[in-house]
């Protein structure tokens, strides 16, 4: 079954088969650092929820998704075409060299699965990575991105030393990070990090975002 959720001007045409949008893709494309005319590429695209995201803040985008599903990545390109938006959806695995040219994006981001495969952590099977490691997507992204350029994504705060090792073995280097927490109560539950590639030393911590309600 499909239904349409609408941001801002955009129609998003979701479907029962594939993850919906959900509050940390939201959070993600708030975060990340955006500028009119760059080229940007969601990693596991889905079902193009946040290039419709990008697009809110800035329309004038050079837009690229790769996703291994081939029914989210249809779905994904009809939700570009029905906002009229330029971009292009690829269907393969993000970790295939020859898909997409390296070296070209002022941005890569990613809403990864990011419980570790086998972890008994809910949410099922296609919450875990055990078909595209940390270390896999931050090579592909560092790949991808141009020098300068950066690598924004949404993951687990108990995997961070996992994230930083593998950012730092793609040459992408974390400038900016922001836990997000349902509530005061609670320790946080995400965490968004921006990286800058053949970036220098620094890394500027974010306050918490709290919310309350519990979407990925």
């Amino acid at each position: 079954m499909t239904s349409v959720e609408y941001l801002g001007q955009y129609r998003l045409t979701q479907s029962d088969a594939y993850f919906k949008l959900g509050r940390d893709s939201v959070l993600l494309s708030r975060f990340c650092t955006l500028r009119r005319g760059w080229s940007v590429c969601d990693l596991g695209c889905g079902i193009g929820s946040l290039l419709l995201l990008l697009s809110q803040r800035e329309e004038s985008l050079d837009r690229l998704g790769i996703e291994l599903d081939p029914g989210a990545a249809a779905l994904a390109r009809q939700n570009l075409a029905d906002n009229h938006l330029r971009g292009q959806i690829l269907t393969g695995d993000l970790r295939e060299k020859r898909l997409v040219p390296g070296d070209q994006f002022h941005l890569v981001l990613s809403n990864p699965p990011y419980f570790r495969a086998g972890s008994g952590t809910s949410g099922g099977q296609a919450r875990m990575d055990d078909t595209c490691s940390v270390t896999d997507l931050c090579l592909s992204a560092g790949r991808l991105t141009r020098t300068g350029g950066r690598f924004a994504l949404v993951y687990r705060p108990e995997r961070l030393a996992e994230l930083f090792a593998a950012l730092q073995q793609a040459r992408l280097t974390p400038k900016r990070m922001q836990l997000l927490a349902y509530d005061l109560t609670k320790p946080p539950y995400a965490v968004l990090v921006e990286a800058i590639k053949e970036g220098g030393p620094g890394l500027d911590v974010l306050p918490v975002h709290y919310q309350t309600t519990p979407e990925h």
